[in-house]
């Protein structure tokens, strides 16, 4: 499974505009559950704030992936955000949080919605990769460095 099969050109995100942990989870669920009529905006939110509640998404190096399952999906679907500036999401590191990849799998899909977490988790902590990420002045060059990138593994 490709990074690249779950994240569409269309579903990256240059500039986030929320600066809190609920904002930037409400933000990022409405974009990913615009106009696709599988998820349901308010449950979103709802599944994406109750994960967070076990304990924070933000994996270390100024990224974080807030994910969970719906009901109804036919498959894996996910986005990716940037906060130039960073956002406070109780990371583990403490330091904060710039590229969000907000991932929803469907209820019954442990095995794949696992592996998906694992390449994300893996191709998100190169230091080069995230920099370059950081720094693409689009969301087409965000889009090719996450190509690029994902092409590696």
């Amino acid at each position: 499974m490709r990074i690249v099969d779950l994240i569409q050109r269309e579903m990256v995100i240059p500039k986030l505009s929320a600066t809190g942990k609920p904002e930037i989870i409400r933000e990022l669920a409405g974009f990913l559950s615009n106009g696709n009529g599988a998820i349901d905006n308010e449950r979103l939110v709802k599944v994406l704030t109750d994960r967070e509640a076990l304990a924070s998404t933000a994996i270390g190096e100024g990224v974080a992936i807030p994910h969970g399952k719906l009901p109804d999906l036919e498959r894996i679907q996910a986005c990716i955000g940037r906060a130039r500036d960073g956002v406070d999401f109780d990371s583990m590191d403490g330091k904060p949080t710039h590229i969000f990849i907000v991932m929803v799998a469907p209820e019954n899909s442990t095995g794949a919605h696992l592996k998906a977490l694992a390449r994300i988790s893996r191709v998100f902590k190169d230091k080069d990769f995230l920099r370059r990420l950081l720094e693409a002045p689009n969301a087409d060059d965000m889009f090719e460095a996450l190509r690029d990138e994902d092409s590696k593994y």
